[in-house]
């Protein structure tokens, strides 16, 4: 474990040394990559991001109402949907979803091109296959990923708004009014600030893994299976540890 752990940090210092570069040097930058992958990454996630924060909404208004309602006390169901889903499951559940999407595209792109010799004549040709392979890549999901997050706070707070009117006859103006007037913007910043990490996180597990791949089509198959549920397990266990950390410091 310290083995693979220091093998991550490793990948990691190369990402931002050859990124230090590139801003040093931003002709060594490839953006061309760099926005193609921002279309494959964030783009085409779009719709399956927003189609399960949407559902999420739905089920925490529907739980929440069947329990608040007996009390009296359905009104605080937008409390509830806001503060899950800005604070923890907007950006949680879409990091899970790009680290099982993208984690495996980058261990599969980067598993086959060392199958088949490519990353060895990159060097050959002079050509930093970091610079190359993994800035853009990497790069890309610290662009989409808080966009993301964003686009499922608010697919999940129309989904939640939606069962609330529905089911309670919360209208959507008392909903907004009762969001913005209960809802702190600090629950905003709390759920995106964690956006960053887990980009690198996945990025990083996929790269590694993608570099781990041997000559045969079963190493392939098994280090992208592996770099989904590393990744899926990190990021789950970066989102306890930042919310024990805003526990704590009580944001």
């Amino acid at each position: 474990m310290f083995a693979y752990l220091a093998a991550l940090f490793g990948y990691l210092g190369l990402f931002v040394s050859r990124l230090a570069r590139a801003a040093c040097h931003p002709r060594e930058l490839r953006l061309t990559s760099t926005a193609r992958h921002c279309e494959d990454v964030g783009l085409r996630a779009v719709p399956i991001v927003a189609l399960m924060a949407f559902l999420i909404g739905v089920v925490l208004a529907l739980q929440g109402s069947a329990q608040l309602k007996p009390s009296g006390a359905e009104v605080f169901v937008v409390d509830l949907i806001a503060i899950s889903i800005l604070r923890e499951l907007g950006i949680l559940l879409t990091a899970i979803i790009i680290a099982g999407r993208t984690a495996s595209a980058f261990t599969a792109a980067i598993g086959s091109m060392k199958m088949r010799e490519e990353i060895d004549a990159m060097r050959t040709l002079g050509l930093d296959p970091a610079m190359v392979l993994f800035v853009p890549r990497i790069l890309a999901l610290l662009i989409t990923l808080p966009i993301l997050g964003l686009v499922a706070d608010v697919a999940g707070l129309a989904g939640g708004a939606l069962m609330a009117w529905a089911e309670l006859g919360i209208s959507p103006a008392m909903f907004r009014t009762r969001l913005i007037g209960g809802t702190d913007v600090t629950h905003v910043a709390v759920g995106l600030v964690k956006a960053p990490a887990f980009a690198l996180i996945i990025g990083i597990v996929g790269r590694h893994a993608g570099m781990q791949v041997g000559n045969s089509a079963e190493s392939l198959g098994r280090m992208t299976s592996n770099a989904v549920v590393t990744a899926i397990f990190a990021v789950t266990v970066a989102d306890a540890l930042f919310s024990i950390f805003f526990a704590q410091v009580g944001i």
